[in-house]
């Protein structure tokens, strides 16, 4: 199989730079053995208006089967002849995008010693793969490449030439151009769309392909139109590394929308952090005061948005009463913590189809949310920064609407009770700020008469003559 990268230059920036891009020499022809052949690096022509770089790749059939055992494309046991007879040698896959990786592993990087500014360089770029496989035809390879900045070339291959009337094969003939990316970039689309396209592996897809891909998608796969098509065929279609994959890209996508690193967001909060009373933890009461708010409306079908490590979810799938239960956080960290809790991967079918985690953040709307009994923000909201909470109070009551919203928040007033608690300081690390008594009831008034709701207030845990109870419940229905 073959591949060439061209691109043109002038006396001042010459197209040979980009022997220094890939750190292969023009003047050599370079081999390099793999797991499954060989590569040769070659340069077709190289001047400082011109240069090209080849990269072909010979392909040992039999090595491919005896290092494969079995697995991928023509690897069936019922099917020993299409080990060894097959397109593998000629067409463009994942061979070659190992091959890619391989032989310009510090290119795709986008490192440089020689240049180090080079790297950063967008250059006109030339890239043509005589033989492709297409699953999708031409029209999925327009949508794959050119939402990244390429102009698309796709000619068809003919099954045989001497026999037009048989049509066209799987395989196209694809020229990409742009003047807009870096040499890294244009790298890594080929290293995750060759695949793609082919919608095949030559090895088993494991665990450790997720962080592949998202080393290799970073910058472009979180937003890309085709992103979930991308990551299924990426991952051989399997589906726990798909969802996987998903979620963390969901992740990097909210991060980027609030311009903050996703450590600070994928922030899971461990409820046994939470300052406590003895002999029953705050944690517990708090439970039970939403529980039996909950029963008191009549609520069958709830969210609790914010679950962080599922505590409540499954207090909630206890009670039979409660026939839907939904589990949104932001934190893909909490949501698996919070699966291990429940235990879905052995759940019975039954109890399975009242429960689902969703991965989300509270300051989008979200039509997943919409249309149920109760929704319950349970030590969520001062985990917000003051300025992001209107968008949370939209998101919650304007766009979900549901029937009863119970909310449940610190008494900042109550902290002096805390012996262990140094004065000044937050319960939790996380909080963004505690409000007091008047403060909290001044916010949920004005909620409440913005999205036409009423409004009541309930003490959680002992409630202290000189400074009230360790929390509050606020229910609006």
């Amino acid at each position: 199989m073959f591949l060439t990268i061209s691109t043109t230059g002038d006396p001042e920036r010459p197209a040979t730079d980009l022997g220094f891009l890939l750190h292969k020499h023009p003047d050599k022809a370079q081999v390099f053995s793999t797991s499954y052949g060989t590569a040769h690096v070659l340069y077709p022509e190289a001047s400082a208006e011109r240069c090209t770089a080849a990269l072909l790749l010979e392909v040992d059939a039999v090595a491919l089967v005896r290092r494969g055992k079995g697995k991928g494309r023509g690897g069936a046991p019922d099917a020993a002849l299409a080990q060894y007879v097959n397109d593998r040698p000629y067409a463009a896959s994942s061979l070659l995008a190992v091959a890619l990786s391989a032989v310009f592993s510090s290119a795709m990087k986008g490192q440089c010693a020689a240049k180090p500014d080079l790297p950063a360089r967008a250059l006109p770029l030339r890239i043509e793969v005589p033989a492709l496989p297409a699953r999708g035809g031409a029209d999925l390879v327009h949508q794959l490449f050119e939402p990244l900045g390429w102009t698309v070339g796709v000619e068809a291959v003919a099954l045989d030439d001497q026999f037009p009337e048989w049509g066209a094969s799987r395989y196209v003939r694809l020229v990409l151009e742009s003047d807009r990316l870096t040499l890294a970039e244009a790298l890594r689309h080929l290293y995750v769309l060759l695949p793609v396209l082919d919608d095949a592996k030559h090895y088993w897809v494991s665990s450790d392909e997720v962080d592949k891909l998202l080393r290799a998608g970073e910058g472009w796969l979180p937003d890309h139109p085709e992103q979930k098509l991308i990551t299924s065929r990426y991952l051989s279609r399997r589906w726990s590394l798909t969802r996987e994959a998903m979620e963390r890209l969901e992740l990097v996508r909210l991060a980027e929308t609030d311009d903050t690193e996703v450590e600070d967001i994928d922030n899971a909060v461990d409820e046994e952090t939470d300052t406590e009373d003895r002999p029953v933890p705050l944690a517990v009461q708090r439970r039970d005061a939403i529980l039996a708010a909950l029963h008191a409306r009549g609520a069958g079908r709830v969210l609790d948005l914010g679950c962080g490590q599922g505590q409540l979810v499954q207090a909630l799938l206890k009670d039979v009463r409660f026939t839907e239960i939904v589990g949104v956080d932001v934190s893909m960290r909490a949501l698996t913590i919070a699966a291990r809790r429940l235990k879905l991967d052995r759940m019975g079918e039954r109890q399975a189809a009242r429960v689902r985690l969703l991965q989300g953040s509270l300051a989008y709307t979200d039509k997943r949310l919409k249309g149920y009994d109760a929704a319950v923000l349970s030590e969520v909201v001062e985990h917000v920064d003051l300025p992001r909470l209107p968008a949370l109070e939209y998101a919650v009551f304007g766009s979900a609407r549901p029937r009863t919203v119970l909310v449940t928040t610190p008494n900042v007033e109550y902290n002096v009770r805390w012996e262990t608690l140094p004065a000044g300081h937050t319960r939790h690390g996380d909080h963004r700020f505690e409000w007091t008594r008047e403060e909290f009831r001044s916010w949920a008034r004005a909620v409440a008469e913005r999205h036409g709701y009423e409004v009541e207030f309930t003490p959680v845990g002992p409630d202290d003559p000189e400074v009230g109870p360790p929390g509050f419940l606020r229910g609006h229905h």
